[in-house]
């Protein structure tokens, strides 16, 4: 059984056609990229899949689960791209909102919240109100919360946007690490870089998937030597 299913997926707003026909499957453990312009169909594309939204056409089920079920939220975390943090909290008293949601509580929140917040690198700034937090922060936290409850499931929405390099390292090491631990990982990136860190990568252009394969056989299929060389041939192109 694949862990998250997508078969025949279309999502419609009024006459423009988002997604177009979108047929998926990802397998326990892995890390998949969605890589694609801005207005491609990313981000309505993970809606889907986490049940936010629903689609017109076709069906996604997650861990053998037809989406949306409310009951899945305790098995997957999402990260949306905009941040979805109260402002006028510190950053602990959020964390143990969203630990609340999850339940955790007594000593496995306590040690959850430092596990993750060490991951991001946010340790030393626990107390402080997200609304001092720079928009770098806002996200190291956004994933911190995505990452408590151990999801089976870890879906990222441009995750990295807006965090320096060197952490960007460690994240990364933290998602390798996950995923060797059996963790789904599926994020969408327009960084081509990033991309190539993926064990497989969709490319999506004008809600279409136009082709999915390791980094190397992307590579190898469209006879290039960078992602961004071949999402050019198999994803129809580069537009801003």
């Amino acid at each position: 059984m694949h862990v998250v299913d997508v078969r025949g997926v279309t999502r419609r707003f009024g006459t423009r056609t988002v997604l177009d026909g979108i047929t998926l499957s990802v397998d326990r453990g892995e890390i998949l990229g969605l890589l694609g312009p801005s207005g491609s169909g990313k981000t309505t594309l993970i809606k889907l899949m986490t049940g936010i939204d629903k689609a017109d056409e076709g069906t996604v089920h997650m861990l053998g689960e037809q989406m949306p079920k409310l009951s899945m939220l305790q098995r997957f975390g999402y990260m949306a791209q905009s941040d979805a943090l109260y402002q006028e909290l510190t950053a602990r008293q959020n964390l143990l909102f969203f630990a609340s949601l999850y339940g955790l509580s007594g000593g496995r929140r306590q040690q959850r919240i430092e596990a993750v917040m060490s991951v991001v690198n946010l340790l030393d700034d626990l107390n402080k109100p997200v609304a001092a937090y720079s928009g770098g922060m806002k996200r190291r936290l956004s994933l911190a919360i995505s990452l408590l409850h151990e999801p089976e499931i870890l879906i990222l929405d441009e995750p990295t946007v807006g965090i320096d390099p060197v952490l960007r390292q460690s994240i990364w090491k933290e998602l390798n690490s996950l995923s060797d631990r059996g963790t789904t990982i599926i994020m969408t990136t327009h960084v081509m870089d990033e991309a190539e860190k993926c064990d497989r990568i969709g490319f999506i252009r004008d809600g279409k998937l136009t082709a999915v394969d390791s980094p190397e056989g992307l590579k190898s299929r469209s006879g290039t030597d960078s992602i961004e060389q071949a999402f050019i041939v198999l994803g129809g192109g580069v537009r801003s």
